[in-house]
């Protein structure tokens, strides 16, 4: 039985694309905010290019809940074309916040959820401009945090600080990225 206060997101994308590092920088992002995380991924032997899952529990309190995401609170879904191969709505209902990487307007999209919880952000087009690569997976973290409260901005800079320590160019255009989602 999940605690009331949890908060549970499901990320979908392909593999390559980090969906595992976008869950793991929400869990540090999290942390540093005080509260409990959980993140792990869902693959076998997906190869580059395959669908892949990874999931986020939230919680002030301890979290003992150790299976997938069935009824997320939040869906991530980094690669769009998603939508027509896989059941990614899933177990969502009308509270369900949706965040879609796509160019197109909610409006253009088919799900069959209320539009009222799907927000769209072109993070490709930001990722290519200022990382020089599609991945997209931090630059949504910037609309996640925007569009939800869960993270803040702060705790995703400093999440992403963390874990691409080392590598100062990196650490500096995703967090520019992050920052241009974040105003979107």
């Amino acid at each position: 039985m999940t605690d009331d206060n949890m908060i549970q997101i499901r990320i979908h994308g392909r593999g390559g694309q980090g969906v595992v590092t976008a869950a793991e920088l929400i869990t540090i992002a999290a942390f540093k905010s005080g509260l409990q995380a959980q993140a792990f991924p869902s693959f076998g032997v997906e190869r580059t290019g395959a669908p892949v899952e990874s999931y986020v529990r939230l919680d002030d309190q301890p979290i003992i809940l150790r299976e997938q995401i069935y009824q997320p609170n939040v869906l991530i879904i980094q690669d769009v074309s998603l939508l027509d191969s896989v059941d990614i709505t899933k177990g969502a209902d009308k509270k369900t916040i949706i965040i879609i990487n796509t160019a197109k307007t909610k409006e253009n999209l088919k799900i069959n959820l209320p539009k009222a919880n799907i927000y769209t952000i072109d993070a490709t087009k930001i990722a290519l401009e200022i990382i020089g690569k599609n991945i997209v997976n931090t630059v949504i973290l910037g609309a996640l945090a925007k569009v939800t409260g869960i993270i803040n901005l702060e705790s995703l800079k400093s999440a992403i600080t963390e874990k691409f320590s080392g590598n100062a160019s990196i650490i500096d255009k995703n967090i520019k990225a992050v920052e241009k989602a974040y105003e979107k």
